[in-house]
């Protein structure tokens, strides 16, 4: 089992920038590929980002490339998305995951294990 828990989600005006943290607990971190997903009010739950178990492979989504960056820290079992330039269209809770596959999958899925999530509401 894997334990996943977000923070850093809050209120921002358009244009700002955030950045969610998620820390993972049990099974070796470094074993698993994470994802960031998010999900608004009345729409299906979408991917964001992606990184592979080694740091060295990430996939965006278009809406977000150029905008957030997909990190990690397996010697601190952590992941963070930094969101800068932040647009009302990213209102939404985003959530972490895990993949015992390794590979940065952009497929929902592929995702073993999840967070319970962290608001991100943008402001225009």
């Amino acid at each position: 089992q894997v334990q996943l828990v977000e923070s850093g989600g809050g209120l921002v005006q358009a244009g700002g920038s955030l950045r969610l943290s998620c820390a993972a607990s049990g099974r070796t971190f470094s074993n698993f590929a994470m994802g960031w997903f998010r999900q608004a009010p009345g729409k299906e739950r979408e991917f964001v980002a992606s990184i592979s178990w080694s740091g060295g492979t990430t996939y965006y989504a278009d809406s977000v490339k150029g905008r957030f960056t997909i990190s990690r820290d397996n010697a601190k079992n952590a992941a963070y998305l930094q969101m800068n330039t932040l647009k009302p269209e990213d209102t939404a809770v985003y959530y972490c995951a895990a993949s015992v596959r390794g590979w940065a999958t952009p497929r929902r899925l592929e995702y073993d294990y999840w967070g319970q999530g962290t608001p991100v509401t943008v402001s225009s």
